[in-house]
């Protein structure tokens, strides 16, 4: 092969795992959710095989798919974009990353505010619209700045950018990060900034993802030590702690990402182009708008057909997720623990149905087992299945 797209459709999730209970997610189906709406039109996902994928009939099957397909089961502990990240890559976490349902303990806190020079404001877990909004008078007043959390490993750094410009508020995000290791590792440190005034404040696309670094070597590295390309779209490059790339571009939101992934299409590289589309799990997910997710999945899938048209035939395109964020899941505003989708498309790709498969890293052993990288993973291989 030559060059491999590798598409993560931020938190686009195929159904409940078995233990998804435990995670506190029942009944939850990403994709069964956005079919409820009018919004959603997806023929050319579903002329792939969408519909096909165990499970996901309610989208409608087709008697002739055009590329393989089959679902996912997360083999990590946890349901969070940078374990999902991982093991897609190749890594599985049989612990899951420190969260503080709580807020975050003065160990913590005592040394981020020396360092920074600033108090902490709300310091629990929050929506991210509605913290800014709820704190961010007093933020404005006084300059402390909002730290909060979800129920993934996330340590949130929020601010206004007339009262901490994003690169100083990137610095204090570099400062958490080197306090928040060992137990506190959490996954992300995220800058958040915000603007607006009394009361009414709507956040920016200046977000910056600061990731605690893999513990092992993954599908990025691997690429990136044979000599080939290893290219990151959107917030890959974060997500990997800035490791196992030779060239990263960053997005603001999905139409950005998708315009900036075309443009790789016309490049001649060899090697993997990894892409996150994060829209659908900020703007929609989390926010719990069905309408708006099913609204970017239809755009995704509208631009999809021009996209496989610069793909040569040693091309090939895999679509999938890392984990779920059911838009009409009420419960709480977070990630579900759902099943992934795949679909793998190409001229060399015959059009078989995957089944359900074990562990999201499948994905990163059939990639380098196309280019003939070597890559120390619990993932096996598809690859003699689809070719």
């Amino acid at each position: 092969m030559k060059r491999v797209f590798l598409f993560v459709l931020d938190s686009c999730g195929a159904g409940a795992m078995p233990d998804s209970e435990k995670f506190g997610d029942v009944g939850v189906n990403t994709l069964r959710s956005c079919s409820t709406s009018s919004k959603l039109h997806i023929p050319n996902m579903r002329k792939a095989g969408l519909g096909n994928i165990d499970g996901l009939d309610f989208l409608g099957a087709t008697e002739q798919p055009s590329g393989a397909y089959g679902k996912l089961a997360e083999s990590s502990a946890g349901k969070d974009t940078t374990i999902g990240h991982w093991e897609i890559a190749g890594i599985v976490s049989p612990r899951p990353l420190p969260t503080y349902p709580d807020g975050f303990p003065e160990e913590v806190l005592k040394p981020f505010r020396e360092a920074t020079g600033r108090g902490v404001l709300a310091n629990k877990p929050y929506s991210g619209t509605v913290v800014i909004n709820e704190f961010g008078d007093e933020h404005v007043r006084t300059g402390d700045l909002i730290v909060y959390t979800s129920a993934d490993s996330v340590f949130q750094i929020a601010a206004h950018e007339d009262v901490v410009p994003p690169e100083q508020l990137y610095e204090y995000c570099r400062i958490a990060r080197k306090i928040l290791v060992g137990k506190h590792g959490v996954g992300r440190v995220i800058a958040r900034p915000f603007i607006g005034s009394n009361g009414n404040y709507t956040r920016t696309a200046n977000r910056h993802d600061f990731s605690l670094e893999p513990p092992q070597k993954t599908m990025l590295d691997a690429f990136k030590e044979a000599g080939l390309d290893s290219i990151a779209v959107g917030k890959i490059f974060d997500i990997f702690a800035c490791r196992g790339t030779t060239e990263h571009i960053y997005t603001k939101g999905n139409t950005d990402g998708l315009n900036k992934t075309m443009a790789y299409a016309d490049k001649d590289f060899n090697g993997l182009c990894f892409i996150n589309l994060v829209d659908f799990d900020m703007l929609y997910g989390h926010r719990r708008d069905i309408d708006g997710y099913a609204a970017a999945l239809t755009e995704f899938d509208t631009w999809l057909p021009g996209f496989l048209d610069k793909m040569g035939d040693d091309d090939v395109v895999m679509i999938t997720a890392d984990h779920g964020c059911d838009p009409a899941y009420t419960a709480t505003t977070d990630h579900t623990r759902e099943y992934i989708p795949l679909l793998v498309l190409g001229k060399k790709i015959k059009p078989v149905n995957l089944g359900t498969r074990t562990c999201f890293a499948n994905i990163a052993a059939t990639i380098c087992d196309m280019f003939g990288v070597p890559l120390q993973t619990e993932g096996k291989s598809f690859l003699g299945e689809i070719l």
